[in-house]
């Protein structure tokens, strides 16, 4: 890659309003770098909206993100820059183990990143810190969230969306990046990077139906999970915040470690 890279951000958004302000996060955190937004508005689903804006894609570290995030590091496009010359996929949160249809299916201390989630309406940001046992960046990643991912150019091309598999709105994140990792890709996960995002997931019915598509698609890497091994339990530690600078302030590594020990501490102690 080269010294600046061109950065392509894909989103997949319906509604104007969100897609005027993702623009305006993006514009302002890539000034220092070339860099185009394509944005897809007649999806069939998100692997195949990601697809056609790969096809479309001239940058050297493609963006894949939702409509719906706000990333508060102006250093994001230098980081992002300088670790993609070492891994290949990049996210803010997911697992060193994948077992099951779900990142965080594992449990601690597999689980890794930061995120923070807001809701129209609320006035409190809540802050998940699923792990942070690295930082600034966790490796050997196997799986990611898909909320936000940015990969080279090169991992984006080889492995693409499985469009025909997952043909709505849900598992395509898990299997693009388990597939990345399955092909010898290196995966990370940015803990550093303040990002919040409005949504926690939808995990009804329809995630349920591309979840047992992902277990057959990975049997042979998945099949042999013992369901008592998979953890119902919520897997992060969290905390509310009124406004982003006290959101700031908390986002320190030794704030964020500090929660990591407290969840993997041995239950009684």
């Amino acid at each position: 890659m080269n010294a600046s890279p061109r950065f392509s951000v894909i989103v997949c958004s319906i509604e104007a309003l969100k897609f005027a302000r993702i623009c305006e996060c993006y514009t302002h955190l890539l000034s220092g770098y070339p860099h185009e937004i394509i944005g897809i508005h007649d999806a069939a689903s998100l692997a195949e909206a990601y697809n056609r804006g790969i096809a479309q894609a001239t940058g050297d570290i493609l963006i894949f993100s939702h409509d719906d995030i706000l990333i508060l590091d102006p250093g994001f496009a230098d980081k992002l820059a300088q670790r993609l010359e070492h891994l290949d996929l990049l996210g803010f949160v997911g697992t060193d183990k994948l077992i099951t249809a779900t990142w965080f299916g594992a449990g601690q201390p597999h689980l890794h990143g930061v995120v923070a989630h807001g809701k129209p309406g609320n006035p409190h940001l809540s802050l998940n810190v699923y792990g942070v046992h690295d930082w600034p960046v966790a490796r050997n990643i196997q799986a990611i969230d898909g909320f936000c991912m940015a990969a080279t150019r090169t991992a984006a091309l080889a492995i693409g969306f499985d469009a025909a598999s997952f043909d709505g709105f849900h598992l395509y994140d898990l299997d693009f990046s388990y597939c990345a990792y399955l092909a010898g890709y290196r995966l990370g996960v940015c803990c550093d990077i303040p990002i919040i995002h409005e949504s926690a997931g939808n995990f009804g019915y329809q995630h349920l139906q591309y979840a047992e598509r992902f277990v057959l698609k990975h049997v042979q890497q998945l099949g042999h999970t013992a369901p008592e091994a998979i953890k119902g339990e919520s897997p992060g530690r969290g905390a509310l915040f009124r406004e982003h600078q006290a959101l700031l302030q908390a986002w320190q590594p030794d704030l964020l470690r500090r929660a990591t020990l407290a969840m993997n501490r041995p239950a009684g102690l």
